[in-house]
């Protein structure tokens, strides 16, 4: 999410960019001052099916007399009472400063008509292209238009993109990802991921909510039965592809590195799992490029807290340079720019993480080099040991202190490490940063056609606290590929090499650097069919870390960066890591509705939220994973109410899905529907 280029691009992106109006003027731009607005709630933009999409304006009060570029941010999560506080608040932002902004519910969802059967689906990126060519032909823009959002609007933004829309000359993507199958909500390593129930649960909640009637009309409740019915049993479609095929593919970005063709900036934060496909993304992309990486999880760089950033001065100094055709001088600055942290998020909470903002030209960055760490029995070692195999049982539930995709940051590691085969450096004689993706190379087999191999990277500080600087985790049946796994030859070894997800951090001089394996994470994965003796001949197998040397003077940072107190009244999220008996482990997460009044549209909305994970210790198929989400609008007579709940469970061969869905008006069902399916793992 983050680069850019080491010079302005203009001449090397000629041929790509000719559309794009000349810069002007390089030096010296500021925010201009904020002018009026106008806020049109609501107005039905035609696709060319028919179907008419829900969208919300904010034009500038000059845009009559002299038409202006517009910003488009495209999401299913219901303008009307979702995300009616960023929406307005971010509107007013872009559109006094001379941008449009029109936010468009996704069709199937909000107040847009038709239905929504699954994420990111063709009639949606179909709409995409037709929502800016609506755009583009208004009275009040000027032909130019953008494209920006995060998680969804980040990952739709991409795929729009990468659709060539004539009108779209720039994107802004935060949080976001590359691949569906291999960086999204679904997989992780090619193991099922926790996060892909915990998505499924709440994206029936989208796909299922009513219109408002306000907005459309005596319609919405024709409307709302028609999604009800029409909303599938989303985790079997997920379970159903349990491999790279041409579902996920369909969309991913890393299937066509070239169909992008607009300037770029990719943002996102060291505690979200989507930072992950910065380095990618900046990598593979031959477009005007810039990335971001702060230390903050999965939100905004404007709402993270201890710290934020003044996002106004960089997104809309972007927005002049690409759809004004003004040279704000942005492009001259760093490709990449990050925040490089002194500690770990859970030593520094609820204040703010010590570190500061680094900038690298260009990425990959040539002033990275790899130092290696090799494998061996007696720790981390600089040159490879003598020929020596170290086993692993995976009999042990481990991964409680990493617990969670993005919901619940790690905590500790001494837990989970006492229970991994551990690899220590010497105490560290100084500081030394990474940035960019350690990779972890092995030679391993084992005992079972299905096993997994987790690897997490610790600082080991002089108290002897483990902190969690990253972490991989590869399904062994995915050795060579995603798309076409290979059950394990018992006994046969492999050489596997992947990369860790993306980080950067600075590990302390008298620290220990740590390598913990086991055979998985949970409940951040299921467990593998049948329990797996793991075999590693340390002799083949290494870390290597992407170094960075430490500038001699700090790099300049020219957004301004907020300050806020500490938080010291929320306590941590919790974290669950004792047995409710020996050896069976339960988490539960519950979340009750906490209803809150819209004042200026006088609606209440309500979400609550329930999670269930289970597993006893050498029982792998023990797993029980259930989740449950209630979504409530009233206002006056309109009272609506949606219910999901998701339960898996599995035996060796196969999973074990239980998918509801009940709807109510009034306190009475109007709809209502259970399925249960049994569907096999595929060296899952």
């Amino acid at each position: 999410m983050k680069p850019s280029r080491r010079v302005l691009l203009a001449a090397a992106a000629a041929p790509a960019f000719a559309g794009l109006a000349a810069p002007a003027t390089a030096a010296g731009w500021s925010l201009p001052p904020e002018g009026g607005v106008t806020e049109t709630e609501h107005v039905w933009i035609p696709m060319p099916d028919g179907v008419r999409l829900s969208a919300r304006l904010f034009v500038p009060d000059t845009a009559s007399a002299r038409p202006v570029p517009a910003v488009l941010e495209y999401i299913p999560y219901r303008k009307r009472d979702g995300y009616r506080g960023h929406d307005s608040a971010w509107g007013h932002q872009l559109a006094s400063r001379g941008f449009a902004y029109v936010r468009v519910d996704v069709r199937g969802s909000g107040d847009s008509e038709g239905v929504q059967v699954d994420e990111y689906d063709v009639p949606e990126l179909d709409d995409g292209v037709a929502i800016i060519d609506w755009i583009a032909r208004q009275s009040w823009c000027s032909g130019a238009v953008g494209m920006r959002g995060i998680s969804w609007g980040g990952i739709n933004t991409l795929q729009v993109a990468s659709r060539r829309p004539k009108a779209l000359k720039a994107i802004m993507a935060l949080g976001t990802t590359d691949t569906r199958y291999g960086n999204d909500a679904h997989y992780v390593g090619g193991a099922l991921g926790h996060t892909n129930l915990q998505w499924g649960i709440g994206f029936k909640g989208v796909m299922a909510g009513p219109p408002d009637p306000a907005v459309v009309g005596p319609a919405w409740e024709t409307m709302w039965r028609q999604r009800l019915a029409a909303t599938p049993p989303i985790m079997e479609t997920w379970l159903r592809h349990q491999t790279n095929d041409a579902y996920w593919k369909r969309g991913s970005l890393d299937q066509d590195w070239g169909a992008i063709q607009v300037p770029t900036y990719v943002v996102s934060g060291w505690q979200d799992s989507y930072s992950n496909p910065v380095g990618r993304i900046l990598t593979h992309l031959k477009v005007p490029k810039k990335g971001l990486i702060g230390p903050w999880g999965h939100t905004y760089p404007w709402t993270a807290a201890p710290m934020s950033l003044d996002w106004a001065v960089e997104e809309v100094r972007w927005w002049t340079q690409w759809l004004k055709g003004v040279d704000t001088g942005i492009m001259a600055e760093p490709m990449l720019r990050a925040f490089m942290p002194y500690a770990t998020w859970a030593e520094s909470r609820p204040q703010e993480i010590p570190g500061r903002w680094v900038a690298e030209p260009t990425w990959p960055s040539p002033a990275i080099a790899l130092r290696v760490f090799h494998l061996a029995p007696g720790g981390l070692a600089a040159k490879p040991g003598p020929a020596h195999t170290a086993t692993y049982v995976g009999d042990r539930v481990v991964g409680l202190t990493k617990p969670e995709w993005i919901d619940r940051p790690p905590i500790d590691q001494a837990l989970d490490d006492v229970r991994s085969l551990t690899f220590d450096s010497a105490p560290l004689a100084d500081d030394l940063e990474i940035l960019g993706y350690p990779t972890f190379k092995v030679r391993i087999g084992a005992d079972v056609p299905v096993a997994k191999l987790a690897v997490r990277l610790t600082e080991v500080t002089a108290d002897g606290r483990s902190w969690l600087v990253t972490y991989g985790l590869k399904n062994l049946t995915h050795r060579q590929s995603d798309s076409d796994p290979a059950p394990l030859e018992p006994g046969k070894l492999y050489d596997v090499e992947f990369p860790l997800f993306m980080t950067g951090y600075r590990f302390r001089k008298g620290s220990r650097i740590r390598v913990a394996i086991s055979e998985n994470l949970w409940p951040l994965a299921w467990p593998s069919p049948r329990i797996a003796t793991l075999s590693l001949a340390l002799e083949h197998s290494r870390l290597s870390l992407p170094v960075r040397p430490q500038e001699s003077a700090p790099a300049p940072f020219p957004i301004p960066i907020r300050h806020a107190a500490a938080d010291t009244a929320s306590p941590a999220p919790a974290v669950t890591t004792a047995p409710v008996s020996p050896g069976h482990y339960r988490i539960e997460l519950n979340t009750p509705p906490a209803p809150f009044t819209w004042p200026d549209i006088k609606t209440t909305t309500a979400r609550g939220h329930w999670e269930t994970v289970e597993l006893t210790e050498g029982q792998p198929n023990s797993g029980f994973w259930r989740q449950q989400a209630t979504s409530a609008w009233t206002r006056d007579a309109w009272d609506c109410e949606v219910t999901a709940t998701i339960e898996l469970k599995s035996t060796e061969t196969e999973f074990l899905l239980t998918d509801s869905l009940t709807a109510r008006q009034a306190g009475q069902v109007i709809f209502e529907r259970s399925e249960d399916t049994r569907i096999t793992r595929n060296l899952v």
